[in-house]
């Protein structure tokens, strides 16, 4: 039996396959490569292909005795979903509705869906409770939301099991140094600060210093990439154990504004890390915190690299080895 996990060759996609190898599980990668590298995944079976490709999608199951579905394929910059929603509705919403009819014809019955902390939107209280409303500010929290509904409706109707995981800010790099994160364009903040320091970039661009937060700048939950990873195989261990399905939050629980991220970076790189104040962006809430209690309780689940040290420190010891990524 085999786990596929679409997007694998993606930041986070490429971390939990590396950790499903890690616990012997046979995995199965499909990516478009639109935004993942063929050099991050390190093993298991590669699919190069769309899941929006019905014939693609069919010969992969076809082809394969799957088990569980770790779902990850999706577009996912903010302020591209609010210029152009088009496209993150065809490929987020629409691709997930041709993966889940797949798994219906296939008879595979459990998915582990990587959602976000942005289908919450401007939260009424901190730290976010999986309970809260959401009502997203943008387009692609919309479309994650969009996406959990209708596994949702899969599972009412189908029977299809699932865990949906919306988490916070990732950031970091693999211990072991061969997997990191690349994005083009880069729109997370740690590898942009890092950017800075390997010269890449003449300042880091603070977008808003006169939110309601102690410095003014936007606070988020940083966890890293391979406690992210350690979850999706609990969730999936979940559905294999009880079958029934769930939401959790997946954060640290800690608060860390922009100035704060970009300080310790100065320390973690002994770089100056020059910064410009910017405009706000559209669609971004002052105050991200998650409230993981239920996610610690029902799968296990503990982020064992919680600092933001530890998290920069990774970052940079792959950047630093890595400067132009996956490019040689």
């Amino acid at each position: 039996m085999a786990v596929l996990v679409t997007g694998g060759a993606g930041y986070i996609g490429s971390h939990a396959v590396a950790a499903l190898l890690e616990k012997g599980e046979q995995v199965v990668i499909v990516d478009n490569l639109y935004q993942g590298h063929r050099d991050a995944v390190l093993g298991g079976k590669f699919y190069e292909g769309d899941l929006r490709d019905g014939d693609f999608l069919a010969k992969v199951f076809e082809e394969n005795d799957i088990d569980g579905v770790i779902h990850f394929a999706a577009n996912s910059l903010v302020g591209e979903s609010m210029k152009d929603p088009g496209k993150y509705y065809h490929n987020n919403v629409y691709g997930t509705l041709c993966l889940l009819e797949q798994m219906q014809k296939a008879g595979v019955s459990r998915i582990v869906f990587s959602s976000t902390a942005a289908t919450y939107g401007e939260p009424e209280r901190v730290p976010i409770d999986e309970y809260d409303r959401t009502v997203p500010t943008n387009a692609y929290g919309e479309t994650k939301l969009s996406m959990e509904k209708m596994i949702r409706w899969f599972d009412v109707a189908h029977g299809i099991k699932f865990v949906s995981l919306r988490y916070f800010n990732a950031a970091g790099a693999h211990e072991s140094g061969k997997i990191g994160e690349d994005h083009s364009p880069e729109s997370h903040l740690v590898p942009l600060v890092l950017q800075v320091a390997l010269g890449q970039r003449e300042f880091i661009s603070v977008f808003g210093d006169d939110y309601a937060t102690e410095d003014g700048t936007c606070i988020r939950d940083y966890i890293h990439v391979s406690d992210l990873a350690d979850a999706h195989i609990l969730a999936l261990e979940r559905l294999r154990q009880r079958g029934d399905s769930a939401i959790y939050n997946l954060g640290s629980g800690n608060g860390y504004s922009v100035k704060q991220v970009i300080d310790v970076s100065r320390e973690v790189t002994g770089h100056p890390i020059p910064a410009k104040i910017e405009a706000r962006r559209a669609g971004d809430p002052a105050v991200l915190i998650a409230s993981s209690e239920r996610a610690r309780k029902e799968l296990g689940w503990a982020p064992k690299r919680d600092k933001l040290e530890a998290i920069v420190k990774s970052a940079w010891e792959w950047h630093r080895a890595n400067p132009n990524g996956y490019k040689k």
